[in-house]
Formats: structure tokens, C-alpha cells, sequence
């Protein structure tokens, strides 16, 4: 007589920052030997949440999941609900308190504690763990890539911050800094090579500063790494995030403009353009070193996209510190920008250093005005791209029409075209004919 074992089903929706979903992965691979992953909530007997915490909104929205999932839970005997990442370390017990749907929660340097905490909510109620750690890298987990296409993915080579940028809370849900050994990221980009993929973004809340050194290798930095990444196949296009402006090298940038299959696209927050603002901030640079890497950029890589982030409103900001940065946005011109409106995290310097004086409506205002902004310089850049062909990444099919595929260029900048013979995780040369501010089209 036969008997089957099924295993349990274990659900994982992630909220925030790359670095939350390459996490997911890596928590997926942990669990693997005691759940399958589905994408279906309705039948899981896990439900894990990963959070996110860089702004109030983001927090609401999970708040608002947690209500959701409590009516679910009621109708499926023996689930079980955990919440993850940058929320859960945060907040800590008072989640356990407030949220009773929640089983127990795992701070992002507790992923390991998963099997146990799991088994002891099961039997003796909520738990958590969220511990930081000045050592955890999970170097030695290969992640489960249960929810990507096939031709991206995300590699971390390192975890935490120590930049502690007034308003940010990330130094303290995710730790201080630590890099990854180059042999264990170097093994994973391998393992996806021979996996099928063809492109991967190396991760890191700051992820220009990576560093390693011991006898064997010597001293690697960021730039040495990328270029041995890169140089594992000249097939594998190679992208990174996240940066800040401060370690942005003249190495670093010689290293991309060296590499073909290095993407030619560099996310450079900027946060603020007026020098005031940036002090209060605590970024480290002025307006016009961060110009100055800007200028270094574009002479070694004219056709080098470049991104930023943009917080509106912050403490003490003037409407003359707004000017400033809509004067660097269109100095720069900007091919993309995430743009927000200052969100007070407590705990962070600015909340106790700082007054929150901007008024709510004036915040809009002000985003309302770079968002506009925005739009412009993305169609004025995508325009320049009328006429040009690019090699593009297939990567999937176009969300509007089955007999359309779309893909990225170098410059992360995606278009659309007809799907012909075409397959995903092809490359194809693609000649661009329109354009929106947010998209190109091309045959």
C-alpha cells in the first residue's frame, strides 16, 4: 500500500526595496524542505508578509493586509500568518499586540530562526525574533527563485547601512554594513548562468561600498567585483543598486564605461539640491560634488541613463530648496526618478532632531511640481531615442497584447515590440519608432 506525503504550502508577498524580494528567496530556500511556494493565498498554510518600513504609507498598506488576511485565517483551519523584514524589526512586540492575526514575526537577520519559530507559535503562541546581526550574510543559502521569469535576477552581496541618513530607518531594522565573500556571490552568478539567466542585479542597501578583503583575494572592492562578475560571460549583462553619490568612484565609473555587458544605467539618489537640505539630511555631499559625478559619468558614458530619488518637503525645506532641486533635475535630466513626499519615521534623527514644518498640502504641491517635471525630462530623453536601435533583453510579454513582447535596453529603459519568432531571454536589436514618457516602441 502506497502513502503520499504532501508537503504544506507556504505563501510569500513582499512589499519594499529589491533587496526585501532577493530576501524572499533566500526565506523560500530556508523553508524549502518543509513548504512548497504557491501564488496562491487562499491555499496556503503559511503566509508570510515582508515589509517594508522607508515610509508611513508602506506601513499602512501592510496594516491594512494583516485586517484581510485575519477573515482569511478564520476560514483556513491551521494557518498560520508570519510578518517579516523591515516592519517587524521596527516594530517589534508591538506588532504582536496590535495585529492579532500575526503568529509571529521575524526581524531580516532572523530568516534562519524560521523552522522554530514557526513550530513554537504553532504550540505555545506568538513569537519573534528579531535580533540584528553584525555577521549574517546567509552567503551560504541559495535562494529559491520561485517567482521570476527566467532571465533576471537579484544577487545581494551585501546587507545593512551605516550611512544613517536623518530620515531613514533602514540602519536600524537591517544592522550596520557587511559584505559577502566575492567566492560565494561569484557561485551563485555561476549557478544562474548555468540556470538559463542572462542578466543579474547585484544588491546592497549601499552597495557601492562593498569591500572585502582577506589573504586569498586581497582587497576587492565594488568596482573589482562588477568587473569580475562581468567577466564570467560576456553574455550575462550585469546591473547593480542601490548606490549613494559619496562612493560612486571614478573606479567604479571607469569600470562600467569599460564593460559592454556592464548596463550602461546608474540609480544616483539625490535626494535634495539645496545644500541646507542635504546638511539636515546628513548625506554626506554638496550639490556640487554630486554634479561633479554626475559631469565624471556622462564623460566617459554620454549615453550612461541616469535615475534618482527625490524627497519632497522635508524638514525645514524652503521654497528656494525646492527650486534648487528642480534646477538639478534639469541639469542632470534625468531618465527616471522615484519621487515622495517626506514621511517622519520615528526613531530616526530627523524625527528627533527636526520639526516635520512643511505643511501636508504644500508637500503635494512640491511633488506635484517635480513629478511634472519628470514626466517632461523622461519624454525628452526617450524622444532622443527615436530612431536609434538598441540591443534588448527579452523579458517577457507586453501586459496589453500577447502579440507584443517587451524587454530593456542598456539604459533600463523598457520597449515594446511585435513578438514574431522572438523568445524570452533572447537578445534582439530593436529599432525605436514612438515613444511615451514611460515607455519606447520599436520593430
Amino acid at each position: 500500500m502506497c502513502t503520499f506525503a504532501f508537503m504544506k504550502k507556504l505563501y510569500i508577498e513582499t512589499y519594499g526595496c529589491q533587496m526585501n524580494f532577493a530576501d524572499s528567496e533566500v526565506v523560500a530556500a530556508i523553508l524549502k524542505d518543509m513548504f512548497e511556494v504557491t501564488k496562491e493565498v487562499e491555499e496556503a498554510d503559511l503566509v508570510l508578509i515582508n515589509t517594508c518600513s522607508i515610509r508611513e504609507k508602506a506601513e499602512q498598506r501592510i496594516h491594512k493586509r494583516l485586517q484581510e488576511l485575519e477573515s482569511l485565517k478564520r476560514r483556513h483551519h491551521g494557518m498560520q500568518v508570519g510578518l517579516l523584514g523591515c516592519m517587524a524589526e521596527r516594530m517589534k512586540e508591538e506588532l504582536l499586540q496590535t495585529e492579532p492575526v500575526l503568529d509571529f514575526i521575524a526581524g531580516p537577520d532572523a530568516y534562519r530562526s524560521l523552522p522554530q519559530l514557526i513550530a513554537d507559535s504553532r504550540n505555545q503562541g506568538p513569537r519573534f525574533n528579531v535580533m540584528l546581526s553584525e555577521e549574517e550574510t546567509y552567503e551560504d543559502i541559495i535562494p529559491v527563485r520561485y517567482d521570476v521569469n527566467g532571465v533576471s535576477a537579484y544577487v545581494s552581496i551585501m546587507r545593512g547601512c551605516n550611512n544613517f541618513c536623518s530620515y531613514c530607518v533602514v540602519p536600524y531594522t537591517r544592522g550596520r554594513e557587511r559584505s559577502r565573500s566575492p567566492k560565494t556571490i561569484l557561485g551563485e552568478v555561476e549557478q544562474l548562468l548555468r540556470d538559463g539567466f542572462k542578466e543579474v542585479t547585484l544588491l546592497g542597501q549601499n552597495v557601492n561600498s562593498y569591500h572585502w578583503e582577506d589573504d586569498r583575494v586581497g582587497e576587492m572592492t565594488f568596482a573589482k567585483l562588477m568587473a569580475a562578475v562581468a567577466d564570467l560571460s560576456p553574455d550575462l549583462r550585469v546591473r547593480f543598486a542601490t548606490s549613494h553619490p559619496k562612493d560612486i568612484s571614478d573606479e567604479l565609473i571607469e569600470t562600467i564605461a569599460r564593460y559592454d555587458n556592464i548596463c550602461k544605467y546608474i540609480h544616483l539618489p539625490v535626494q535634495s539640491g539645496s545644500d541646507a537640505v542635504l546638511k539636515r539630511m546628513n548625506r554626506s555631499y554638496t550639490r556640487d560634488y554630486y554634479m561633479g559625478r554626475v559631469r565624471k559619468i556622462k564623460e566617459l558614458m554620454p549615453d550612461c541613463a541616469i535615475s534618482t530619488d527625490i524627497i519632497a518637503g522635508f524638514c525645514g525645506e524652503t521654497l528656494e530648496d525646492h527650486q534648487q532641486t528642480l534646477e538639478v533635475m534639469r541639469e542632470v535630466g534625468y531618465e527616471y526618478a522615484y519621487m515622495f513626499k517626506y514621511s517622519e519615521r520615528g526613531g530616526t534623527l530627523s524625527a528627533k532632531r527636526y520639526a516635520d514644518d512643511v505643511p501636508d498640502e504644500e508637500k503635494t504641491r512640491r511633488l506635484e511640481e517635480i513629478i511634472a517635471l519628470q514626466g517632461e525630462l523622461s519624454l525628452v530623453s526617450n524622444q532622443r531615442d527615436l530612431g536609434k536601435t538598441f540591443r534588448v533583453l527579452v523579458e517577457g510579454a507586453s501586459k496589453r497584447s500577447a502579440d507584443y513582447l517587451y524587454g530593456r535596453n542598456s539604459q533600463n529603459k523598457v520597449i515594446i515590440f511585435p513578438k514574431g519568432n522572438h523568445q524570452i531571454g533572447e537578445y534582439i536589436d530593436v529599432a525605436v519608432k514612438d515613444c511615451t514618457a514611460a515607455t519606447l516602441f520599436g520593430d
